[in-house]
């Protein structure tokens, strides 16, 4: 692992054009009317931790299509009243795991949310079912979710699991002990993505963001990215063109609608980014053309000799002084 990307001087300006369709709006509008506009069914049951500070929630709702996803909930032990919120989204092949196991922001004091990625969760067991996928339509596709359904933008598996994020920040904003407007949203990679998707779509639900933390966010600057790395899981893009060239551009527009360049310049809420320079999954300058499209007030952390893991619980800390100061403005 070495630098392989722009130079630091060239990264701080590096904000190449969006490349969006012309109907991008329309769509998102659109999938939200048709495939997310339903009730959300919200449930929560109590499950045992055997933790003595927190308690401890299976939810779930219905995401897209009317589609029941899961996910967990963590709250504070012996803290009354709405709390500040955070929704955790998950990374590539990760699902919730345990319920144990993504806790720090409820050891802070907030409601802490995380998603059960629908059809996601190979690399990480869960004590409960996970989330499946009965909408997925594959065309040819790669191991993996990033071709899956590629050929059209109506049915690539990640507008239902967007439709399915928003959902989730959605529900905890109603959710009885949640402070619907210090609800902020967080997660890594492909995580840092959905958050980043949240903060550009919450409007077509009426939810609003209080702060978006992306950390080394997936899903950017596509037409880059794929063809500066060979890391997977752009490299599935990469593989799926080689056996289909002829479908190229035709790939390369629907991915166009899930670009968090397009994502990040409709994302009003303040944002905090994070970016390893030696990353070779989530490259430095993809990550960049995100950060300079975000429309919210932003900042970013930079790791120069870190790779896809970035800043660690570097990061982590960094994540929960940011967020304490913008909680502190919200609740004066």
């Amino acid at each position: 692992m070495a630098f392989f990307d722009l130079t630091p001087a060239e990264l701080a300006t590096y904000a190449p054009e969006l490349d969006e369709p012309a109907d991008f709006d329309q769509f998102w509008a659109r999938t939200f009317e048709e495939h997310g506009s339903g009730p959300l069914d919200f449930t929560c049951e109590p499950v045992e931790t055997h933790l003595a500070v927190l308690d401890a929630f299976e939810v779930s709702w219905l995401g897209f299509d009317g589609h029941r996803v899961y996910g967990w909930l963590a709250l504070p032990r012996g803290i009354e009243g709405p709390l500040p919120a955070v929704v955790q989204y998950t990374g590539y092949s990760m699902g919730r795991g345990m319920p144990f196991e993504n806790i720090h922001f409820a050891v802070g004091g907030y409601a802490q949310f995380v998603i059960d990625a629908r059809g996601q969760g190979w690399r990480n067991g869960s004590p409960k079912p996970g989330s499946e996928d009965p909408g997925l339509r594959t065309s040819g596709s790669v191991p993996g979710f990033m071709t899956a359904g590629v050929l059209d933008p109506e049915g690539y598996y990640y507008r239902r699991l967007f439709v399915d994020a928003v959902r989730l920040a959605e529900a905890a904003a109603g959710h009885e002990r949640v402070d619907a407007d210090r609800l902020f949203i967080t997660g890594g990679s492909q995580g840092g993505a959905m958050a980043l998707a949240v903060a550009g779509l919450a409007r077509h639900r009426g939810v609003r963001i209080a702060g978006c933390a992306a950390d080394v966010p997936f899903m950017s600057h596509f037409r880059r990215a794929i063809g500066l790395t060979d890391a997977y899981p752009y490299k599935e893009v990469a593989d799926y063109l080689a056996a289909y060239p002829q479908r190229a551009e035709q790939v390369m527009r629907t991915l166009s609608y899930f670009d968090m360049m397009s994502m990040a310049a409709r994302a009003e809420s303040p944002g905090l980014f994070s970016v390893a320079l030696m990353d070779q999954i989530t490259p430095p300058s993809t990550v960049y053309a995100a950060y300079h499209h975000y429309a919210g007030d932003k900042s970013i952390e930079v790791y120069p000799f870190n790779g896809h893991e970035g800043g660690g619980g570097y990061q982590v800390e960094r994540i929960h002084r940011w967020l304490a100061a913008l909680d502190e403005g919200l609740s004066r």
